[in-house]
C-alpha cells in the first residue's frame, strides 16, 4: 500500500499555472457582456482550488490579468479592476478559513491604490497559512518577470553584494516573481488557445503543458481532474532516458 501511495505522489503536479482564458467568448455566446464571463470565470476559480487542494497540489497560479491586457476596451478594463477588488475583499477570508496563503505576483504600481491595499490586506491576512499557496498574477508578463530579475541581479551586482560569476539559474529563479516556490510541473491553458502568452516564461520550460478547449467559465471539477489525470500518465524526463527514469521511479519506491 505504501508502494501505491508513493507512486500516485509522484504523479502530482507541486505546483499548477493556468491560462483562464475564454471568459469574453463564453459571454458572447451568452449573449451578455464580456464582464459576465469573467463574474462566471470565479466559480471555476473555486473548483479548481478545492480540485488541487485535496488532490495533494502545493502551489496554484493563475494567470487572472495580463501586463498586455491593459489595451483592452476601457470599460471592460474599469469592470475587471471592480470585480478584482470585490473578490479580494470576499474571497480572501474563505481562503483564510481554509488554511491557504494567497500571493500576488505581477507590477502591482499601475493598480488604483484601493486595489494595492486589498492585496496587501489580503496577502497579510492569510500570511501565516501552510496548506495550500494561491498565487494571482496580476499586470503580470513573463517578459516583465524576466527583466526585472536581471535589473535585480545588476543592482546587487553593482552595489558589491554579489560577483556576477557567481549568479547561477536556481538563483536567478530566486529573483523572479515567484521567489522560492517549486517550478511550475503542469501548465494549463482552457479556451482552445495553443499558446502559453508571455505567461511564466522562465519558470514554464520544463512543464507539462495541457490545452482544453473549454471556455474558462466551464472548466470545473471534473476538467481539473482530467487535466492532473493526463499529467499523471507522462513521464518527464528532463533530458534523460526513459530507463533512467524508470529507474529512478523504482528506487523511490
Amino acid at each position: 500500500m505504501e508502494k501505491v501511495r508513493q507512486i500516485a505522489r509522484w504523479n502530482v503536479p507541486r505546483h499548477v499555472a493556468i491560462i483562464m482564458d475564454g471568459n469574453n467568448r463564453w459571454a458572447k455566446r451568452r449573449l451578455l457582456p464580456g464582464v459576465a464571463g469573467h463574474k462566471a470565470g470565479v466559480d471555476a476559480v473555486r473548483a479548481v482550488i478545492e480540485v488541487c487542494a485535496e488532490s495533494g497540489v502545493e502551489v496554484l497560479t493563475l494567470f487572472a490579468f495580463s501586463s498586455e491586457n491593459w489595451q483592452r476596451p476601457a470599460d471592460e478594463v474599469g469592470a475587471l479592476m471592480e470585480l478584482f477588488l470585490t473578490a479580494l475583499r470576499r474571497e480572501a477570508r474563505k481562503l483564510n478559513e481554509n488554511g491557504i496563503r494567497l500571493r500576488i505576483i505581477g507590477d502591482r504600481s499601475r493598480f488604483h491604490a484601493d486595489l494595492q491595499a486589498a492585496m496587501l490586506e489580503a496577502e497579510a491576512m492569510t500570511a501565516g497559512n501552510d496548506r495550500f499557496v494561491l498565487q494571482v498574477a496580476a499586470n503580470y508578463g513573463g517578459q516583465w518577470d524576466i527583466m526585472q530579475a536581471a535589473q535585480h541581479v545588476a543592482r546587487e551586482a553593482q552595489a558589491g553584494r554579489l560577483d556576477p560569476n557567481a549568479v547561477t539559474p536556481e538563483l536567478f529563479q530566486s529573483f523572479l516573481a515567484t521567489g522560492n516556490m517549486p517550478l511550475p510541473d503542469l501548465c494549463i491553458r482552457t479556451g482552445g488557445e495553443r499558446r502559453i502568452s508571455n505567461f511564466l516564461l522562465w519558470q514554464l520550460a520544463y512543464a507539462e503543458l495541457y490545452f482544453s478547449d473549454l471556455f474558462w467559465p466551464d472548466f470545473k471539477q471534473r476538467a481539473m481532474r482530467e487535466a492532473l489525470a493526463d499529467f499523471a500518465k507522462r513521464q518527464r524526463r528532463f533530458g534523460k532516458t526513459s530507463d533512467q527514469i524508470e529507474t529512478e521511479v523504482r528506487a523511490e519506491c
